[in-house]
């Protein structure tokens, strides 16, 4: 299932490259406009090549077990053999990509739905084959890239290892630093909010460097836009570290089991959880944002301000970042499962268990939000003025 959603999501990223390529071959004299309809495909590139590394990363069948080693496939090869099949679901979601495109555009014929979309996607264009297949090419090889870079054994794995072959016991685990990119995090949204809040109040730029906005004369900086990316980086940056603090937070004083068993929980999943969670943050409050400066646009007479293609980028993204989340959260779960077999042997209720999900649930939730929100406004109010 996790693998038929990776294709689903590299489908609907081709679709988008494939239809910003259709534009510019149709338009040739509209270069900015191919521009920008091109680099906006580029967050749905990301959010993709992000799940699916989050994918490869809880494929059961790329954990190291024992025995592999004497059959050849050790840490190393197992990280290629994930990318070898990460690259293979993203290019059959290219090729249902592309088919998909052909069939809307009129050019195989014979269905209902041949020539449905043609006006949308530019049919009366031929379509060069050579930038199809490179830019439909894009996604495996980036995606099968991050998994070699994310799933390489780690010096720590290595050196265990090294030392179960000489006999001796490995070094013992380090503690978790997951908060150690809190204060980054908070650096960078605050650079990216002083961007933002200067560039607002300096003089217009030349109508060359402007990015049209709907509720606004003219346009706006490009820096504005680096502001608001920069801004929504720190939350990615920053959610190990809120997610390690939730969880001290949590168990500081005299906490009952619950509290204890949720807060350490929270603490131990720092750093696989937090990242998805903080991408998945960024994802909302860049999606609030939008909401709140086309808003106005929406009540006026005419075309709206989102196309269908622009809709289909939006809930990529959105569906990326939620499913990558939600991959890591069960991820997390499996990894806890021997010790939760464990404390269920000692007689621990299982009610104990699911209230400290709940709390865990809860505290990300009041914690995550509000924070959620306020970026969004912050982000949002040189544009709004």
């Amino acid at each position: 299932m996790r693998r038929l959603l990776v294709a689903v999501a590299a489908a609907a990223v081709g679709f988008l490259l494939l239809s910003a390529l259709g534009y510019a071959v149709a338009h040739p004299k509209a270069t900015h406009e191919s521009v920008v309809r091109l680099l906006w495909c580029a967050v749905p590139l990301a959010a993709a090549v992000q799940f699916a590394v989050a994918v490869a990363r809880t494929d059961p069948a790329t954990r190291p077990r024992d025995g592999m080693d004497a059959i050849g496939f050790g840490p190393v090869r197992l990280s290629f053999l994930a990318a070898a099949s990460t690259a293979l679901t993203c290019g059959l979601g290219g090729a249902a990509a592309l088919l998909a495109y052909l069939e809307l555009r009129g050019d195989l014929g014979g269905t209902p739905l041949s020539g449905a979309a043609a006006g949308a996607l530019d049919a009366d264009a031929p379509l060069p084959w050579a930038g199809a297949l490179t830019l439909l090419g894009l996604l495996p090889a980036l995606a099968s890239g991050a998994c070699v870079l994310a799933l390489r054994p780690r010096g720590r794995l290595r050196s265990g290892r090294a030392a179960s072959r000489r006999g001796t016991p490995p070094a013992p685990r380090e503690p978790s630093r997951g908060y150690a990119g809190l204060p980054w995090g908070v650096a960078v949204i605050a650079c990216g909010l002083a961007l933002e809040a200067y560039v607002g109040r300096a003089p217009a730029p030349a109508p060359d460097r402007l990015l049209t906005l709907p509720g606004q004369e003219g346009g706006t900086s490009p820096a504005l836009l680096g502001g608001w990316l920069l801004a929504s980086l720190g939350l990615v940056v920053a959610g190990p570290g809120l997610t390690h603090w939730s969880g001290a937070l949590l168990a500081a004083g005299r906490p009952g089991p619950v509290r204890m068993l949720a807060g350490r929980i929270l603490q131990e999943a720092a750093k696989p959880l937090g990242r998805p969670l903080g991408v998945l943050c960024a994802v909302a409050s860049g999606a609030l944002a939008a909401v709140q400066l086309y808003g106005t646009a929406w009540d006026r007479s005419g075309p709206g301000p989102f196309g269908p293609l622009t809709g289909l980028g939006a809930a990529v993204v959105m569906a990326c970042a939620t499913a990558t989340a939600v991959t890591a959260a069960l991820d997390t779960r499996r990894s806890r499962a021997r010790t939760a077999a464990a404390l269920l042997r000692l007689g621990i209720p299982t009610s104990l268990l699911r209230g400290a999900a709940a709390v865990r649930a809860c505290v990300l939730l009041a914690v995550l939000a509000p924070l959620t929100w306020v970026i969004a406004e912050l982000t949002t109010l040189p544009l709004t003025r």
